[in-house]
């Protein structure tokens, strides 16, 4: 018959781990309060006259909460910017080239037609000739966001033997995301004309196929 287990028998429980003294517990709420704000700033201001106080007004925290995750306003911006890398496009699937195209138009057109994404695009170019880890940070965005989503569509019209398997990648990547770059961006103009989508895309696929 087994003996009932003692007090002094029972096992002692295990000491709850503690976080190191000094430790700054950081709540992702609050991180993401702060990141909106660096883009609704950025949008209000621009980055030459954003300051940390301002992003912490707009955020509802105190300057402490953004120095504690960023050691400056340069810092905070170029985190938002890379993160935007991250998030990336959705890869389009229509199963075909000019329908991919298609896709991949309407929803770039509407992000940079955004209100704080027509801001802050223009800002942070004109920033980024004056700073270089600005101009990395902003490379990287553009480069890991729209060239992989675009790429991904090339790599799916070769498959299908829509375009060459030969073709030029960095010329195809410039094709595609070129010319609703230049007139969303750069001429900002303020409403495509009507078709304008449509007839990108099947000049844009035409293009690919005569590399």
């Amino acid at each position: 018959m087994l003996e009932r287990m003692t007090n002094a028998d029972a096992p002692e429980p295990r000491p709850r781990r503690r976080a190191p003294a000094g430790a700054a517990v950081l709540r992702e709420d609050v991180t993401e309060a702060i990141r909106t704000a660096v883009f609704e700033e950025l949008a209000a201001v621009g980055y030459a006259r954003m300051s940390i106080e301002g992003i912490a007004r707009r955020a509802g925290v105190g300057k402490t909460a953004v120095y504690r995750r960023w050691r400056s306003k340069l810092h905070v911006v170029l985190d938002v910017v890379s993160a935007l890398a991250v998030q990336g496009l959705p890869a389009p699937d229509t199963g075909s080239l000019e329908g991919d195209l298609r896709l991949l138009y309407e929803v770039t057109s509407r992000a940079l037609r955004h209100p704080v994404a027509s801001q802050i695009l223009p800002d942070l170019q004109a920033e980024a000739a004056r700073n270089p880890e600005i101009a990395e940070a902003v490379q990287k965005a553009l480069r890991e966001g729209q060239d992989g989503v675009a790429r991904g569509i090339v790599t799916a019209a070769q498959e299908r033997g829509e375009i060459g398997v030969g073709v030029d990648q960095a010329l195809a990547l410039d094709l595609i995301s070129g010319p609703l770059y230049w007139r969303s961006v750069v001429i900002r103009s303020p409403k495509l004309p009507k078709g304008y989508l449509e007839g990108l895309s099947r000049a844009t696929a035409a293009g690919l196929k005569a590399l």
